[in-house]
């Protein structure tokens, strides 16, 4: 039984775009979940038929106080107890920089759902840029908050990045969404690689 709504939980901007374009009572796989805030408002609010995957104890803990059913799981070595397609949607969202096998990721990910879902912090962000160039040393911002020598963010990219890498591996890019540092998106792909602080990305396979 999902579990009353946690008073803690705290607007994010990529959760409304995704909960906004997931359909109704379909199933969800959402890998690196955390404290399972975004599945269980997928749950209590679209219905969906969610699983969580997490590594941390701690978290999975959370997500089993608030009835999510998670299991405990390192997303590196695959998901080869899903079958293809067997989800409508999978998420892995702002984790994909902290994986050590993005690529490998990324390709289950495909395997499994039907329609994947993508976020990440834009390290093209335009400030992020400038205090490199200005300081000389590893920014930290809102979507960056670490210092180098305790992040777990090892695969840091841009929006560009992540395009190019669709393109390369023959993925189809159905929507992208730019996220602003005031929460708001987008309108202009040309200027999101500068103007972002997050790339939000459903993608498929591309047709064969």
């Amino acid at each position: 039984m999902i579990a009353k709504k946690d008073s803690t939980f705290i607007y994010h901007a990529d959760y409304e775009r995704i909960i906004e374009h997931i359909k109704q009572g379909c199933k969800v796989l959402d890998l690196g979940c955390g404290t399972g805030e975004l599945l269980y408002r997928l749950i209590t609010e679209k219905n969906v038929h969610g699983r969580g995957v997490e590594i941390n104890e701690q978290n999975i803990l959370k997500c089993i106080g608030k009835g999510i059913p998670v299991f405990q799981g390192n997303i590196d070595e695959g998901l080869a107890e899903y079958q293809d397609q067997s989800y409508d949607y999978v998420i892995l969202n702002q984790t994909l920089q902290v994986t050590h096998k993005p690529e490998f990721v990324l390709k289950e990910m495909l395997r499994v759902g039907k329609t994947v879902i993508v976020s990440f912090p834009n390290f093209g962000y335009l400030p992020i840029r400038l205090k490199m160039l200005f300081r000389g040393r590893m920014p930290i911002t809102k979507t960056l908050p670490f210092e180098w020598y305790d992040t777990p963010n090892i695969r840091l990219l841009t929006i560009k990045d992540f395009r190019f890498f669709c393109e390369l591996h023959d993925i189809k890019i159905l929507r992208e969404i730019s996220i602003t540092s005031r929460g708001g998106s987008l309108r202009f792909k040309a200027v999101a690689n500068l103007a972002a602080t997050e790339g939000l990305f459903f993608i498929t396979k591309a047709a064969t």
